[in-house]
């Protein structure tokens, strides 16, 4: 009988080849690009196994995309000889067995979104960048602007399917789901990160608080008919205006960010760009079919702006139907513009007055004002935080914001310059924890959606606090104990990936 092998037309692409320099273009910060000898595009699970085993046998170091926005070299490595690209792995359909919904892990979330939604009427509360692959984003959490009302990503993932690889070195596909006898390899995927334990090539998507239906509209979570959505902006900031309209802005959110809070539906990310020829901006958006919608709204506007000078201006609200509305606020598929540097943080507190001061002053350096840098504050909590931190991989369950820190610069010349801006701002808004946000009653660590390889290196990591702990907290060691089953062999690594335990 012919193996998988010899029946596989297993797309692999060189150097030489045509489509080889758009393939190795993919990746989302034009400041990585990786030269790998081979490039294997599967467009099944049992294509994976081959490229998988052919990049094994030939001693080739393997690297995984999906959508291609790793923000760091995780994948853009000189040391990737063999990328595993899943673009062709992309369906979305309902899979009655499994009674949950199959999703490749090429899709991006834009096709996701929009095929659940259509075909079904459902959704998965992910994020707002309709490009990201479900890869990626779905292994290492996942949240977006529906995450308040409906937890991450994770919360509805039921199952996995996986190429792994033994002691041996052979490759294989394994199915692990969350009541099946591989549990662990499942669990792994739910907030772990992608590239630790082998190619996830789909998930199965089911909640975890679903009640057991056959009827597919009732696996997911059914996302509000429309959205009511507005924008704040302070166009000018001093120090003490933006102290107060930030302040403002993150006290309310620490303030509503419980399970079950009447404000749950509201999303409202805030973008602060430099401030000599930038703005800060908040965008809310939420169900506007609550009867109480308008006022949730202007509640919301009112604690924002209160006691900011000169006022802020606040335009209309208006309404549209779900996915058409969640579209355009939504950020486009493709790469960014230019490089970058990018770091993450989570917030169980306030940034204190002082680090308010901190991020100001970063910001109005002269030096250091293209539009595309800044800082963007990302409401979660919710409904994230009603379940324990080790229902998931994905620790934190108990954080009400996300700060996401962005450096971005076009000339190559700059680089050096915009890399040291970037780290002296993040490492003195945590000058108190070692220069990053060691978890603690204010800070939730990091998300390993936003690698930083600076949180293992301690030229800027001076906490005495391994990175993992800033990533995974508690859940790490366990981590460890499930990438020896399942990769033994270590051949699933990257910079940020989970590390064999030591023996």
């Amino acid at each position: 009988m012919p193996t998988v092998g010899e029946l596989s037309n297993l797309e692999e692409i060189g150097p030489g080849d045509r489509d080889y320099l758009a393939l190795t273009q993919r990746g989302y910060n034009p400041r990585f690009l990786a030269r790998p000898e081979k490039i294997f595009v599967p467009a099944s699970a049992d294509e994976t196994v081959v490229a998988v085993q052919r990049a094994v046998d030939q001693g080739l170091r393997i690297a995984l995309r999906s959508g291609g926005h790793c923000f760091e070299d995780l994948v853009d490595h000189p040391e990737t000889k063999a990328i595993i690209d899943l673009r062709l792995q992309a369906e979305v359909r309902y899979d009655q067995a499994q009674r949950s919904f199959s999703v490749g892990a090429g899709a991006g979330l834009g096709v996701v979104y929009g095929q659940l939604y259509r075909g079904w009427g459902v959704t998965i509360p992910g994020g707002s960048c309709l490009g990201v692959g479900m890869g990626g984003h779905a292994s290492g959490g996942g949240f977006g602007p529906l995450s308040r009302l409906f937890g991450s990503v994770v919360d509805h993932i039921y199952g996995v399917e996986v190429v792994v690889v033994d002691a041996a070195g052979k490759a294989a596909v394994v199915l692990a789901t969350r009541d099946g006898q591989n549990a662990d390899l499942w669990w792994a995927h739910t907030g772990g990160g992608g590239g630790s334990f082998g190619v996830v090539t789909r998930f199965l998507l089911r909640s975890h608080d679903s009640d057991g239906s056959d009827d597919p509209a009732r696996l997911l979570p059914t996302p509000p008919a429309n959205l009511m959505t507005s924008q704040i902006i302070l166009p000018t900031a001093s120090e003490d205006s933006f102290v107060r309209f930030v302040g403002n802005y993150l006290a309310f959110f620490e303030d509503n960010s419980e399970p079950g809070s009447r404000f749950a539906s509201l999303y409202a990310p805030m973008f602060v760009s430099p401030l000599l020829g930038g703005v800060c901006q908040v965008t809310p958006r939420l169900d506007a079919d609550l009867p109480d919608a308008r006022a949730l709204h202007d509640e919301f506007v009112s604690a924002v702006i209160a006691g900011v000078w000169p006022p802020p201006v606040v335009v209309p609200a208006t309404e549209g139907p779900f996915l058409d509305m969640s579209s355009r606020l939504s950020a486009p598929k493709g790469r960014a513009p230019s490089s970058g540097k990018y770091k993450g943080a989570n917030l169980r507190r306030a940034y204190s007055p002082e680090q308010l001061r901190t991020l100001h002053r970063y910001l109005s350096d002269p030096r250091f004002q293209g539009l595309e840098s800044g800082v963007e504050f990302l409401p979660v909590g919710g409904a994230i935080n009603a379940r324990s931190s080790d229902a998931t991989a994905m620790p934190t369950r108990d954080s009400f914001m996300k700060a996401f820190f962005i450096a971005s610069w076009r000339n190559p010349a700059e680089e050096n310059a915009y890399l040291e801006w970037s780290r002296n701002m993040y490492r003195d808004i945590y000058v108190d924890t070692g220069g990053v946000p060691v978890p603690n009653h204010a800070n939730g660590g990091s998300y390993i959606n936003y690698p930083d390889n600076d949180l293992r290196d301690p030229r800027w990591n001076t906490s005495g606090v391994p990175w993992h702990t800033v990533y995974f907290g508690n859940n790490y060691a366990r981590l460890q104990q499930i990438k020896a089953k399942w990769d033994p062999c270590d051949i699933f690594r990257h910079r940020l990936s989970i590390e064999l335990p030591e023996r």
